[in-house]
């Protein structure tokens, strides 16, 4: 049975841009095109925006992509609390050729199976992990014996909570 093929031609010379990194150029537009899905939708939502003036509507852009970016680099740091693939060595490793489809390292493979981290924390998914985070909270008090007189009480992180302010590189204030 017969998969086809695809030719990737490029103007960049071989010295600049070797066959096996056009490939991996090309199969990278696969990423850039997720990154504009989970604007639209998954993860920022950007919906259709009803500002009249160009700078309005290009700072409004501009903060999407920023958050976009921040989110990016969240998760390439908390990967080792995620389902995502923190040993992408060894995941290429694993491939053949750069022609033939991702793999994903065993170290990720055992994340997915197992549901838990090398250390024994449970995985997340970027999504729950922005949820469980959000559920650590700064409580203002006071009593009515004296209104006044006001303290804090913060919440202790969890373990998965600790671990990604520390894999953030993160020390929480509450």
């Amino acid at each position: 049975m017969s998969h086809g093929f695809y030719v990737i031609r490029t103007n960049v010379p071989a010295a600049t841009l070797e066959a096996s990194a056009t490939v991996r150029a090309y199969k990278s537009l696969a990423a850039v095109e997720r990154a504009f899905r989970s604007l639209k939708t998954v993860d920022l939502e950007v919906r259709p925006i009803y500002h009249r003036r160009a700078k309005r509507v290009r700072a409004h852009v501009f903060l999407c992509m920023l958050a976009y970016y921040v989110a990016w680099h969240m998760r390439s740091r908390l990967a080792p609390i995620l389902f995502d693939d923190d040993d992408k060595q060894a995941a290429e490793a694993r491939r053949g050729s750069v022609v033939q489809p991702a793999e994903r390292s065993t170290k990720a493979q055992n994340k997915a199976s197992s549901k838990r981290t090398e250390d024994g924390l449970p995985v997340h998914s970027f999504p729950t992990l922005i949820q469980d985070l959000a559920t650590l909270t700064r409580n203002t008090v006071s009593t009515e014996l004296n209104p006044n007189a006001k303290f804090e009480i913060l919440a202790q992180p969890t373990e998965v909570q600790q671990r990604a302010f520390d894999l953030l590189g993160l020390r929480p204030n509450l």
